[in-house]
């Protein structure tokens, strides 16, 4: 995540053993990283809907005496505000643009270390079939993998859709011999999300995350998650990141699989056949 204000927030929490309403917490903080260090407990408690209490005992998790501890740690290593006029010009619409650009920057800094990645890619590449799982705000980000990795990998099932047949499906998915569920997971998180990723993890599916921070809601059912920050200037979330995070994964995947590149030409072969597309 680099030298951002979301980075530093991540450093300060890896590795720390926090409780599911303290991860809460720290979801909430890397979300609003620019406005952290300038938070009340309470105003910080409303926004994680968490009690004011909780606030201040995951200061003291942190090492911290307490939460004006803790905001006055932010503080001194925010970065220095940005020059006046330094904005100017750029509307709510280019800020956006903005935020999604050092959103992908922060990927950038994340992908010098690609052995999260290789690894996932490895996972992936291995599982017969490989289901990949996203509902709501992530099922394009899902249905987008499941469509190009249906190009290389033999055998891929898409999971967009909840209700009662999505465990039914995981189920059969195991029987068929899958061993990993790949799930893109982007705020507002669905219950049904969690709940399906706790299921597969039983079941015996090792579980490969795309979200939007290391402590989102299902960081606790991921085996493996690497994060992409999502843009929240707009009314809705923005989700580049995740989007092109999806790409190197599939690249990633693409170098498991030994005959990724003869499948790739034979799918090239057939198409001009059909004339399939417009050149």
């Amino acid at each position: 995540m680099g030298d951002s204000p979301a980075g530093r927030l991540q450093a300060l929490f890896e590795g720390r053993r926090l409780t599911p309403t303290q991860r809460r917490i720290a979801h909430c903080m890397v979300r609003r990283a620019a406005d952290a260090p300038f938070l009340s407990s309470v105003e910080l408690a409303e926004l994680a809907g968490v009690s004011q209490p909780s606030v201040t005992r995951f200061a003291v998790a942190l090492g911290f005496d307490g939460y004006p501890a803790l905001r006055r740690h932010l503080r001194e290593v925010a970065p220095p505000e940005p020059a006046a006029g330094e904005d100017a010009g750029h509307n709510e619409y280019q800020q956006a643009v903005l935020a999604e650009i050092e959103n992908l920057r922060h990927l950038a800094g994340l992908l010098a270390d690609p052995a999260p990645v290789e690894r996932a890619g490895r996972l992936l590449a291995g599982s017969r079939p490989l289901l990949v799982l996203g509902l709501r705000a992530a099922s394009s980000q899902a249905r987008g993998f499941a469509y190009f990795a249906a190009k290389v990998h033999p055998d891929v099932r898409l999971l967009d859709e909840g209700g009662s047949m999505l465990t039914d499906r995981i189920d059969a998915a195991v029987r068929a011999g899958a061993t990993v569920l790949l799930c893109f997971a982007l705020p507002r998180h669905p219950r049904e999300v969690v709940e399906a990723l706790e299921y597969a993890r039983a079941a015996g599916l090792t579980v490969v995350t795309v979200a939007e921070s290391a402590f989102a809601p299902v960081a606790a059912h991921s085996d493996l998650l690497i994060p992409a920050a999502v843009g929240t200037g707009l009314a809705f979330d923005t989700a580049c990141a995740p989007m092109l995070l999806g790409r190197v994964l599939l690249e990633a995947m693409a170098d498991g699989l030994p005959d990724a590149q003869a499948r790739l030409e034979q799918f090239d072969t057939k198409a001009a056949e059909r004339g399939l597309f417009v050149e």
